[in-house]
């Protein structure tokens, strides 16, 4: 029979993501709206942006947090624009955006010395065979696949070359090593629900000492540049951005901060994320015709949760809209790259009470489009 009970909020998107429980666009510092970025109160808001960022993520003592442009696409080729060359490069994939990056370090940045490590959807690459001898550049959580490093184990702390992490649908929602990544990135729109548009990009002392010591052979975008007479840009680590953000942006990103903040921090931010990925776990484990496409339990994503089911491609994509149709989630397809099935966001801003009312709909839907 079809369900009677209805998600609160149908909004189960990779990206952008769910808003907070209890958001209103009105609660925000609005009198930022109209206001320069360079203005008194346009660099209060930014710097805040980044110093709360890192208190709330707990950074060791010397890393940097920057606002830049174009969201985490934009942050990730800043830093490997930035910073790779000056040795060779291991550049994991797995799904469809660690696989533009690689896309970007071979046939763009043509780097002569690259060792590529892929995997098909659903697996994670030999971590073991990592050359740490050179650069790493890889995704934490691949958010197209539903797949994750389990944890920072593989990383030594006394490598050589520099870490490049894209950790888009991962900080905020899973424990970061800081101390063994020199470069994060993330966007806005995933685990805290906020605005696109801009990129937050994190640097470790060890990425600093690299940016002032190496220059790329290559010409520079000024989105890019980070340093200026071969020392760092210090002001773009305090909210002076290099281009014009959107002040409303950065103000829903503060209130998404206040309200994990009013949570209990980061931890309870992942606590809320992987009980919302339990919630999916018990419906799988009492289902046989769905499963995850991660393989492995210990890679097994709490934010962008992929999942494949014993249906067709036409039937699975009929299943989609029937969902949207009824109003109880949206835009749950998954990724157009990646092998058909549903990919439901697990992530903080989604109540687990809306995901227990969902998995009843997944039964009806997926027996109506049999019929």
């Amino acid at each position: 029979m079809q369900p009677t009970l209805k998600p609160h909020n149908p909004n189960f998107s990779s990206g952008p993501c769910a808003k907070r429980p209890g958001y209103d666009v009105s609660q925000l510092q609005l009198e930022l709206l109209g206001r320069s970025h360079r203005s008194a109160l346009g660099k209060k808001a930014l710097g805040l942006a980044c110093s709360e960022t890192a208190r709330i993520l707990g950074l060791p003592e010397g890393y940097r947090v920057a606002v830049v442009p174009a969201s985490d696409t934009g942050a990730i080729e800043m830093a490997m624009w930035s910073l790779l060359g000056e040795r060779g490069v291991d550049v994991l994939a797995w799904e469809s955006f660690s696989g533009a990056w690689v896309t970007d370090i071979v046939e763009q940045l043509k780097l002569p010395q690259v060792n590529v490590l892929k995997a098909d959807y659903g697996d994670l690459v030999d971590l073991q065979r990592v050359n740490f001898d050179h650069d790493v550049v890889f995704v934490w959580n691949g958010t197209t696949s539903g797949v994750k490093v389990p944890n920072g184990d593989w990383i030594p702390a006394n490598r050589a070359g520099l870490t490049l992490c894209d950790a888009t649908s991962a900080v905020f929602a899973m424990d970061m090593p800081w101390e063994k990544l020199d470069v994060v990135t993330y966007s806005w729109q995933k685990v805290l629900g906020g605005e696109g548009g801009h990129g937050m990009l994190i640097l470790s002392p060890r990425a600093v000492q690299r940016l002032e010591a190496y220059t790329p052979p290559w010409p520079m975008p000024k989105v890019f540049r980070m340093t200026s007479g071969g020392k760092l840009n210090e002001g773009l680590f305090k909210g002076e951005t290099i281009n014009t953000p959107s002040m409303l942006c950065v103000a829903d990103y503060l209130d998404a901060l206040q309200w994990m903040d009013s949570l209990g921090g980061v931890q309870a931010t992942i606590a809320k994320s992987q009980a919302n990925l339990k919630v999916i776990a018990d419906f799988v484990a009492a289902n046989d015709w769905i499963s995850f496409l991660a393989k492995s339990p210990q890679t097994r994503s709490n934010t962008s949760v992929c999942l494949s089911l014993e249906l067709s491609e036409a039937q699975i994509k009929q299943m989609v809209t029937l969902l949207d149709t009824e109003g109880v989630a949206y835009d749950i397809g998954a990724y157009k790259e990646a092998p058909a099935g549903l990919r439901i966001w697990c992530g903080a801003t989604v109540e687990a009470a809306d995901l227990e009312a969902l998995m009843p709909w997944l039964t009806w839907a997926y027996h109506a489009v049999q019929t």
